[in-house]
């Protein structure tokens, strides 16, 4: 080898050198800030949840459990509570109602979870009240603790945990994942977070922001209760498919910001973290369920009345999923869907 051949091969020997030693370095600072925002979110998510906790009061765990769950370990429920605490709300009755209610069965063995919707106006016995009324007024009589034994009532599964989540929230953690895709079922003018008809919902599967989203999950007067559950449950699903993504790692600042005070929940900063099992691999599996049910006016106000068979298969599907009644069969659905009734269509469903 000549002396010129040897500088050449030196030349170029040195340059590979210093894109490996470049190459490395970048990695290094890469995996380095990774961690670093890794902790920044951590600490920044602990203090939210330290914020968002709240216990429920008069309550030490349901009364259906014999010990308290462990989430790494056991089969749990989430009770997840939108909340309708509007300013038009507040100025009439003064008391916040539940617009949404969602039980989520969560099995520790398969990673799966079962979510069914309850309509709103389910006529449904409330312990606290001691009658019969909308389950949605539960939290008027009596509070997260009202809405949580009313619930534990009717599907006959302990609510080992609840969420309760306001408009506000809503809009925001939509917003911070830069918007979810949804089917939107007709064109329709529908109100927004403030009670006011400014949002217009356009027909067709695309991607919303979060106070369309809303709007979306709220509108229920050209069908039923029943459709407007299954939106609801397919714009949660949607949240955590979009949450769940890798693509959404930076934005999960922005999420935690999000909840800020518009969120209540009695599960610690620990618990929280035993959940992310559930969505490691990408979003879970979602099984949905529907309470069949027929509309009612006889009394002059608006009611959902429950079927009893299909009621009593969905208790079946959650009660087996949790581990608390192994021998039960395992149904797709808790029910069926049912036509809707031209009663729905013409009457507000707000009429108390």
């Amino acid at each position: 080898m000549n002396r010129k051949q040897y500088k050449t091969t030196r030349s170029g020997a040195s340059k590979k050198s210093l894109i490996l030693k470049v190459s490395a370095m970048l990695i290094a600072s890469v995996l380095i800030s990774l961690t670093a925002y890794g902790i920044y979110l951590a600490k920044k998510a602990e203090s939210a949840a330290d914020k968002s906790y709240e216990a429920v009061q008069d309550r030490a765990g349901s009364e259906l459990r014999e010990e308290a769950v462990k989430p790494l370990e056991d089969n749990v429920s989430i009770l997840f509570i939108g909340v309708d605490d509007s300013e038009a709300r507040s100025q009439g009755e003064g008391n916040s109602r539940s617009d949404a209610l969602m039980l989520a069965t969560l099995n520790n063995k398969d990673k799966t979870v079962k979510l069914v919707s309850i309509p709103r106006d389910s006529l449904v016995y409330i312990p606290e009240a001691g009658y019969k009324d909308k389950i949605t007024h539960a939290l008027s009589y009596g509070g997260t603790k009202a809405s949580i034994e009313t619930v534990e009532e009717l599907l006959e599964v302990p609510v080992d945990y609840y969420v309760r989540m306001n408009f506000n929230a809503f809009i925001d953690v939509v917003d911070a994942l830069d918007g979810i895709y949804a089917n939107v079922p007709y064109d329709h003018l529908e109100k927004d977070e403030n009670d006011i008809y400014s949002i217009q919902l356009e027909e067709g599967y695309q991607k919303l922001d979060g106070r369309t989203a809303l709007a979306l999950a709220r509108t229920r007067k050209l069908d039923n209760d029943i459709e407007r559950g299954k939106r609801q449950q397919e714009i949660l699903a949607s949240i955590m498919d979009r949450a769940s993504s890798a693509a959404s790692f930076t934005k999960y600042g922005d999420v935690i910001d999000a909840v800020g005070d518009n969120m209540k929940t009695d599960m610690t900063f620990d618990e929280m973290k035993s959940f992310f099992a559930y969505i490691k691999n990408g979003a879970p599996d979602v099984d949905t369920l529907t309470l069949e049910g027929a509309d009612d006016m006889s009394t002059g106000v608006y009611y959902w009345l429950l079927n009893e068979e299909s009621l009593s298969e969905t208790k079946d599907v959650l009660q087996s999923h949790l581990g608390l009644n192994p021998d039960a069969s395992s149904y797709s659905d808790g029910g069926t869907e049912t036509d809707t009734n031209e009663l729905a269509k013409d009457n507000d469903y707000d009429n108390e």
